[in-house]
């Protein structure tokens, strides 16, 4: 295992620096040194696609219908519900919490830290930290969203060769090795790991707030690895697979969780939505008999990451509160 440890004045500098100086997604870090592979994963010239884990899919849309795009568990709905009605008060002013942030690489082959299957590079690190800090705080360059109260500190990164945690899916032996062997830090620290998506051949997932007393160890996020900032893998490559998942680590569901019935995803102005979105659709409008279009631009739904760019303030809210109650000095 290599380690890299970054001093906290370096760290903060560097990451307030990264809140005012980001202002694009797309970035031009290397995709950790490593060559095109013999087909390259993601979307395809002819529009079909190829997942983490080599599989075919006819469409984007296949590949989103398949479940593989997140495979995070829905949260317990609150008492709150999609009627429109006003967001709750936040209790933390924008910007007043900081999430240190662990990141472990886990590659399948090569040298570690420095080259192989799984290698990501500072640079995608740094830049994944600043693409949560523009999303955090409303300032992704695709439109404005809800200034929430979180920011993101690069803490530590360690990078490990093991194949089998390499190929690691959720709810494995093989993950929980993995994480009982790299997790650092509180309940209210990130563990943010990547490696292959799992035999499945998954996009990412999540653990949430309320599981985080029973299950500290387990907690964090899992991503797969070519999704980080500066990659090829169109078009989950901008970062914002990694801002969807730390959304459900701090309590949020997806925008389409309940479908056009029920709580919804248990936040009041995202509007109900039947089922995830895809690629960048415009003006989609799934649940005709309940007020507001789709909320495609959401972070918590699946649309590509150049079509994602908000949170809203009642997600900001129930972020805070989630916080407060299972995260916050635990």
């Amino acid at each position: 295992m290599k380690k890299l440890w970054l001093t906290s004045a370096v760290v903060v500098g560097l990451a307030i620096a990264a809140i005012f100086s980001f202002t694009l997604h797309k970035v031009n870090a290397q995709n950790g040194g490593q060559g095109p592979p013999a087909i390259r994963p993601g979307l395809q010239p002819d529009g079909t696609f190829i997942g983490p884990n080599g599989a075919h899919y006819d469409s984007l849309r296949d590949f989103v219908e398949s479940n593989h795009r997140c495979a995070t568990r829905e949260a317990a709905n609150s008492n709150a519900s999609n009627a429109g009605a006003a967001p709750p008060a936040a209790a933390l002013a924008p910007g007043s919490k900081t999430i240190l942030v662990y990141f472990h690489i886990v590659q399948q082959d090569g040298v570690s830290g420095e080259s192989g299957t799984g290698f990501v590079s500072v640079d995608q690190l740094w830049a994944q930290i600043n693409v949560l800090n523009a999303a955090f705080a409303g300032l992704d360059a695709a439109g404005p969203g809800a200034d929430t109260p979180f920011r993101f500190e690069l803490r530590e990164i360690d990078y490990t060769v093991n194949p089998e945690w390499y190929a690691a899916g959720p709810g494995t032996k093989a993950e929980t090795a993995m994480k009982n062997a790299l997790h650092k830090g509180t309940a209210d620290d990130l563990n943010f790991y990547t490696n292959s998506g799992g035999p499945d051949g998954l996009l990412s997932w999540a653990t949430f707030p309320s599981s985080v007393k029973s299950k500290l160890l387990k907690d964090g996020v899992v991503c797969y690895w070519r999704s980080l900032p500066g990659s090829d893998f169109a078009p989950y490559n901008e970062g914002d697979t990694g801002t969807h998942e730390v959304g459900h680590w701090l309590g949020l569901n997806h925008t389409f969780q309940g479908g056009c019935h029920g709580k919804g995803d248990s936040v009041d102005d995202t509007p109900y939505e039947a089922s995830p979105a895809f690629g960048c659709p415009a003006g989609r409008d799934s649940c005709l008999n309940k007020p507001g279009a789709d909320p495609t631009e959401n972070f918590m739904d699946y649309t590509n990451d150049a079509c994602m760019f908000r949170f809203t303030a009642g997600q900001s809210a129930r972020m805070d509160n989630q916080w407060l109650e299972y995260r916050e000095g635990k």
